[in-house]
């Protein structure tokens, strides 16, 4: 089989921007100083049952300092690897449409408009997308590249109710459909390995999503961080989490199964390390990176090769 995203077996993200953009963007995390409504009362008070006190946002900047400052202040942290001069500013923490309109705008333009920045991408639940946020986030697509990441985590309602994501899945439906009418890029975040699910209840959701209308995935490893409900779960009642290998041949099962032109974001994660408790070899970002591809090509993994 022919080489066909580089040098790797996937559509990756880092080929994705080369080839788009002629050069690589790194990302900066930044906090929009909102929260959530699995947090603040509306649908419930403690998150998702896997989310740290950072909302996900753990490697963002400071909510203290203005978009402007954040930025700044990333640039400063990329730079001893990361030699170039364009960025996606990416609102990472909590639910990044989770305010008021006239908030979201202020905010969105500090960043769009910010010479260095090429691409928006916000974080958010398709359950905090009102027909007014939709029409700026298209406002938006016309100044620059707006990029709406949806927390899916999987297809599986009984996983859903589980996991406390508070909306059933007929509503990431009409957020995809809503989006992209509008011509705004979707990548969705899944989790794989969360408790209960088996490998055919995995590739259900990959499957699922090959049918909707996305550009991007994100196939996050679960990981089990202190203080959240779920690292208490596990302490008091160990689930299973899969070793390295076992990983690996998960990753690329799903990757096979994955529609080619979809853009992989991620291939696992890593979570902060002071805050991890479980699977602790994801640590070693790097090494695991490094794995998986030499898996890939002893197993002849490619995406798409059995969509």
């Amino acid at each position: 089989m022919t080489v066909r995203w580089g040098e790797k077996r996937y559509y990756s993200l880092d080929y994705y921007l080369k080839t788009t953009y002629g050069e690589k963007l790194y990302k900066i995390s930044l906090d929009g100083g909102m929260t959530c409504p699995n947090r603040d009362g509306t649908l419930g008070t403690r998150g998702c049952i896997f989310c740290s006190r950072g909302g996900s946002g753990d490697f963002a900047e400071s909510h203290t300092l203005s978009v402007t400052e954040q930025i700044e202040s990333g640039k400063k942290q990329s730079a001893k690897k990361y030699t170039g001069s364009s960025y996606i500013a990416y609102f990472q923490a909590y639910t990044n449409t989770y305010a008021s309109l006239a908030y979201l705008e202020k905010l969105y333009m500090e960043a769009i408009l910010h010479p260095d920045i090429r691409i928006l991408s916000i974080a958010t639940r398709p359950d905090c997308l009102s027909t007014e946020i939709l029409d700026l986030l298209e406002r938006l697509n016309q100044i620059k590249p707006v990029w709406v990441e949806l927390g899916l985590q999987t297809i599986h309602e009984r996983t859903a109710r589980y996991i406390r994501r508070g909306y059933d899945l007929p509503v990431f439906e009409t957020a995809v459909s809503e989006l992209r009418r509008r011509g705004i890029d979707v990548i969705v975040h899944t989790i794989l390995c969360l408790p209960g699910e088996t490998k055919p209840d995995m590739l259900q959701t990959i499957q699922y999503l090959n049918r909707q209308d996305i550009q991007g995935i994100k196939l996050q490893l679960l990981h089990i961080l202190k203080d959240t409900d779920l690292a208490e779960i596990y302490a008091s009642d160990p689930f299973p989490v899969p070793d390295p290998q076992e990983y690996y041949e998960l990753l690329g099962a799903c990757i096979s199964h994955l529609r080619p032109d979809i853009v992989i974001h991620r291939l696992t994660g890593d979570g902060p390390k002071e805050l991890l408790t479980a699977p602790l070899w994801t640590c070693n970002k790097r090494q695991v990176l490094n794995q998986l591809q030499s898996y890939f090509k002893t197993h002849d993994i490619w995406q798409g090769k059995e969509y």
